[in-house]
């Protein structure tokens, strides 16, 4: 195991942070490559334990000889967000300088290659996706961050370009264990849904005609950063054969306060038994666990609102199966006491939902994930 470390741009005199990394595997290796980073909103702190449980399982692997790829593991992905603590708070989805949130607007990579490897592209698939890795390099080498947040994004995307599968762990307020996955990449996801026990799988981009620079979910997300490259070449150059090369998911381990070692420790393991699977690390893949969920459209996911002020009572445990209707929570303001039933308006799982008691008008006090698309435009919240 290689330990490396990123210097980030300095945003003060005499501060400085680093991005530190842990590497698997030989350099030179042509296996197969996974990486997995952790609290990219640096208040979601489950997958940090996660990943600190399965890096003696990496090390015990490499140790046998049992690595036949790379494995790449980003404990920390955010050590600006982790400094952002204000009375004892936690503040870690937004950069406090900029308030733009640490998981949104990277590069539009298929968009920026697509001039360089017009050219350069071939009728042999594996030679096209070293063209577009490399030229993903390039292109990020030839862009020099001026500030710590871009140095925070040039960073992890160099170090996750060319990996086959990007696994970015993150957690909601109060959840089920939920993937985000581009529609393109469903097939290629499913070992990883059950092997992880996913009880929601919400997919987007179903568009494979859209165009190089059609909007995606909401912002370009880190993991729709790398995933979206592939299928929008390969919309871009018809007639050359453009691998789905990089199955990238946003993996949300349950809820805020789910931090503890039981779960960890399950969650590690299904980690590992998704890697033979993947053959990044030899031996005999475990049977495929039983799905728990069928996945459902980004665009079907309710959102549920607080119409007005008011203590937040939840009727419905997260996990609950909603139907058209059904009382979520209610909202109570405390000095009329006009009190609110919040109803499902689709058909679906609870899978989310909000760890404050006290709402102001508008908050996001819930998800629901439907079955039917209904809407359109930018799918996720800021």
């Amino acid at each position: 195991m290689q330990r490396k470390q990123h210097p980030l741009v300095s945003p003060a005199t005499g501060t400085q942070r680093h991005v530190v990394s842990w590497h698997y595997g030989q350099p030179d290796s042509t296996g197969p490559h996974v990486y997995l980073q952790a609290s990219l909103h640096a208040d979601e702190l489950p997958g940090m334990l996660v990943l600190q449980h399965l890096k003696p399982q990496l090390d015990a692997a490499e140790a046998a000889g049992r690595l036949t790829g790379r494995v790449t593991v980003v404990p920390v992905a955010n050590p600006i967000g982790l400094d952002q603590t204000l009375m004892y708070a936690q503040l870690g989805r937004f950069e406090l300088g900029s308030g733009k949130n640490f998981n949104r607007h990277y590069p539009n990579l298929a968009a920026a290659i697509a001039p360089v490897i017009a050219p350069q592209l071939s009728h042999d698939p594996a030679q096209n996706t070293r063209v577009i890795r490399e030229a993903i390099h390039a292109w990020l080498r030839a862009q020099p961050p001026r500030t710590e947040l871009e140095t925070l994004r040039h960073t992890l995307l160099d170090l996750a370009v060319d990996a086959d599968v990007v696994l970015d762990l993150h957690c909601d307020f109060e959840a089920v264990l939920h993937l985000y996955v581009e529609a393109p990449y469903l097939a290629q996801a499913e070992p990883l849904i059950r092997h992880l026990g996913a009880e929601t799988v919400l997919w987007a981009n179903d568009d494979l005609n859209a165009t190089m620079v059609g909007d995606l979910s909401g912002g370009l997300c880190f993991d729709e950063a790398l995933s979206s490259v592939w299928w929008r070449l390969r919309a871009a150059f018809p007639d050359h054969p453009i691998e789905l090369a990089c199955l990238s998911s946003t993996v949300e381990l349950r809820g805020q306060q789910d931090v503890s070692h039981p779960l960890a420790q399950a969650d590690a393991a299904n980690l590992m038994a998704y890697l033979v699977h993947t053959g990044v690390i030899a031996g005999d893949p475990s049977p495929l666990p039983p799905a728990r969920c069928q996945p459902t459209p980004l665009a079907g996911s309710e959102t549920l609102e607080a119409p007005h002020p008011g203590v937040l009572v939840y009727v419905q445990p997260v996990g609950a199966q909603l139907s058209v209707g059904d009382v979520v929570a209610q909202i109570i303001e405390p000095y009329s006491g006009q009190t609110t039933d919040i109803r499902a308006s689709v058909t679906g799982q609870l899978y989310a939902r909000q760890v404050l008691r006290w709402a102001t008008t508008g908050l996001d006090i819930g998800k629901i994930a439907g079955a039917t698309a209904f809407k359109t435009g930018q799918l996720l919240s800021a």
